[in-house]
């Protein structure tokens, strides 16, 4: 059975849905003969209050939006539960849209948000996204925001983990076990997260007197399909990379099936570490060495930031969360 309205409550008996409201509401004004009628009523058939209709009636939306590049990735999930589960304790709710890592997608996704009403919006920028207006225009209708997991040069609060050093920290440990042509896999270069991983690797190379090969970084687009050609072009080399970085997990993933159809040999042949997470990396053969990011901080630190927006904090501020390395057995 259909569930049922208000107007379709105030019909049924013949009564104004202002009345009807009132009684839902536990309100005066209305008989107890006539309250006990709507709401044996409402039962029966189901009544639920729309929680949007309400929103829009009384300004006091109590929900929030989530934009992620991809809701099915295992990495944005656990973040956005996270989000998800902070929003619920103090009574949000949450509607997640999906931008498929598009610019255009995103800048619909934002447009419906707003056009919903929702009181704040946590965002992981698209790697398509290299104009940056459509998100300042959010400052300006004072829309509280707040990046997560990819943020940009921009005045806008975020919460990322600590690319830069990670990198190094990982291209430090390759070299100590003994790798000299390490590969770095990234997403686009003018995403800030690529540029950021890439930035540390660098560092790294430099600072333990490697030198650096432009043929070793390919920072293309973030797929399966860009790892694996990308990964095929590195095996190609006379002197193929005895190590890679993949600076995301679809890239460590495609990287290792590259490497397994050549009939090659992880980690004796090329050792690889990736930024992923815990149990991906554990029903992968070998298992992979990885950065573990902290998803969970991350979402409740971006759900604070949000919050503190929504109670009237206009201070930016860029939270960065610490993840580590730890080591498996596609590693030396």
């Amino acid at each position: 059975m259909k569930r049922i309205s208000q107007r379709e409550i105030a019909n049924f008996l013949g009564v104004n849905v202002s009345t009807v409201s009132r009684a839902l509401r536990g309100l005066e004004g209305v008989s107890p003969e006539l309250r006990q009628k709507i709401l044996s009523l409402a039962k029966e058939r189901g009544y639920r209050p729309n929680p949007f209709a309400v929103s829009l009636r009384y300004d006091t939306p109590r929900i929030i939006g989530i934009v992620v590049p991809d809701v099915s990735f295992n990495h944005y999930a656990h973040i956005v539960k996270r989000i998800e589960a902070e929003a619920r304790k103090i009574g949000y709710m949450c509607i997640i849209t999906d931008s498929n890592d598009k610019y255009e997608n995103e800048k619909n996704c934002l447009e419906l948000l707003v056009n919903m009403h929702v009181e704040g919006i946590i965002l992981c920028l698209a790697q398509d996204t290299t104009d940056f207006s459509h998100i300042q225009h959010l400052k300006k209708i004072h829309m509280p925001v707040v990046l997560f997991d990819r943020d940009a040069d921009i005045d806008i609060s975020s919460v990322v983990i600590n690319d830069v050093e990670s990198a190094r920290e990982v291209t430090y440990r390759l070299i100590d076990s003994g790798a000299k042509r390490i590969a770095f896999l990234g997403g686009p270069n003018r995403l800030k997260q690529t540029a950021d991983r890439k930035h540390g690797y660098l560092e790294a190379l430099r600072e333990r007197g490697l030198p650096i090969r432009k043929e070793l970084v390919k920072c293309n687009y973030l797929s399966f399909n860009s790892g694996l050609s990308d990964t095929d072009e590195l095996l190609d080399m006379h002197d193929r990379p005895d190590a890679i970085i993949a600076s995301h997990g679809l890239l460590a993933v495609s990287a290792m099936k590259a490497i397994e159809s050549r009939g090659l040999r992880i980690p004796e042949d090329i050792s690889i570490v990736g930024y992923m997470s815990d149990w991906i990396s554990d029903v992968l053969t070998p298992r992979v060495s990885f950065v573990k990011q902290n998803q969970k901080e991350m979402g409740i630190k971006a759900f604070k930031l949000l919050h503190d927006q929504m109670d009237g904090d206009t201070c930016v501020q860029h939270v960065i969360v610490k993840a580590r390395l730890e080591l498996r057995d596609s590693t030396r």
